[in-house]
């Protein structure tokens, strides 16, 4: 099995080569990174937490969180596709049955399957582990109604896992579940293409699910398991990729000021922008900030892999601070650069407009704050 070194290594030499090439393009014409996810699944990465067992790499989420960093230096949008797919896995993998491990996980594995998640809906706002999508039982399966919106790969994965008010005619308030839906499921429709502000490329799309059949073996877990996976799964999973993908975003803005400072002189003077002692402070206290929340995430990844009792309050703090690292970051960045970098739709212009994401993408940053003093005084998560 590959070491973390190595798998470290092969996607920060994937993020050096294509996913750098058409960073620009995804951006500039709001174009899912097809060509950088295939080289992904083409160098075996694809299936990097899937268990060795059905043919995958067997990581976690150290290795998930640096990986996304790799990355997030380059291309933003690539990174958060890519690490929705590997939440998407990591849900599948969890309660995996052999019909499913065959379906879903090993080609995942052998890179031929794309898989994400669609959990958000139009009405639940940051709630997003609220769903409202019906699932009915029928003879033979389910069928499933309703919609979903920021699907991030939407249209484009091949499958989706799908958060659905439970089936049980009996069911308590509150018990949900989870489904597999193919994305070319007949009464699958899915909305225009993504426009956002920034992360151009992920495709986040809506999707409307009209009485769509599932068979039996669609169903993840059991029926009202879907708090399970929310909190046992795609919380520390998404929050560690998108930890990464923000550290890495971050992590192209301090480059970007440093190599500035380096290279730029006044005319008058020749005196370099280095040999200001002001810009020297400034560009020290960037990076101060980014090294120490790199190692509040790769900590919180560690201490998540290992179950350890910090683990909750530590994976909803990282992901809260390297959102606030990455929007300091990339403005004082812009402003170190100066006018130029204001004037020219450049790397700092892209990495601006993707850092503002990390606020707002659910959960929200108040959430997480609210998460983690909850965990820290044994209080319920979801109280009022």
């Amino acid at each position: 099995m590959r070491d973390l070194a190595s798998i470290v290594a092969t996607a920060r030499e994937l993020a050096a080569g294509p996913v750098r090439a058409n960073a620009e393009r995804t951006d500039a014409l709001a174009r899912w990174p097809e060509e950088n996810l295939r080289a992904l699944q083409a160098a075996g990465l694809a299936g990097l937490v899937v268990p060795a067992a059905h043919g995958g790499l067997g990581q976690g989420l150290v290795a998930l969180a640096q990986v996304c960093e790799a990355l997030g230096r380059e291309c933003a949008s690539t990174a958060l596709s890519f690490g929705m797919h590997c939440v998407g896995a990591a849900v599948i993998a969890s309660k995996a049955t052999p019909h499913q491990a065959r379906a879903y996980l090993e080609p995942i594995a052998a890179g031929t399957h794309l898989t994400t998640l669609a959990l958000s809906e139009p009405g639940s706002g940051a709630h997003f582990y609220y769903p409202s999508v019906r699932l009915a039982a029928v003879d033979g399966g389910y069928r499933v109604s309703g919609a979903k919106t920021l699907v991030t790969s939407g249209a484009r994965a091949d499958s989706y896992v799908v958060s659905t008010v439970a089936a049980a005619p009996d069911a308590p308030p509150g018990h949900f579940s989870c489904v597999l839906v193919a994305r070319d499921a007949p009464g699958v429709t899915w909305g225009p293409p993504w426009a956002g502000l920034g992360m151009r490329g992920n495709s986040s799309t809506s999707m409307e699910l009209r009485d769509v059949a599932l068979s039996t073996d669609e169903l993840l877990g059991a029926e009202g398991d879907q708090i399970w996976f929310v909190f046992e799964v795609v919380a520390p999973y998404f929050l560690m990729a998108m930890s990464g993908t923000y550290l890495g975003l971050a992590s192209a803005a301090l480059d970007l000021a440093r190599a500035h400072l380096e290279r730029r002189t006044y005319q008058h003077s020749g005196a370099s922008l280095a040999e200001v002692s002001v810009l020297q402070h400034r560009l020290g206290t960037l990076w101060a900030h980014v090294e120490r929340t790199r190692r509040l995430v790769y900590w919180a990844a560690a201490e998540a892999d290992a179950r350890g009792p910090a683990a909750l309050p530590a994976l909803c703090s990282a992901k809260a601070e390297v959102a606030g690292c990455a929007v300091d970051v990339v403005n004082d960045a812009m402003t170190l650069c100066g006018g130029i970098a204001y004037r020219d739709d450049g790397p700092l212009a892209r990495l601006l407009r993707d850092a503002r994401a990390a606020h707002v993408m659910a959960p929200t940053t108040d959430l997480l704050r609210t998460w983690a003093g909850r965990a820290l005084l044994g209080q319920p998560l979801l109280a009022p």
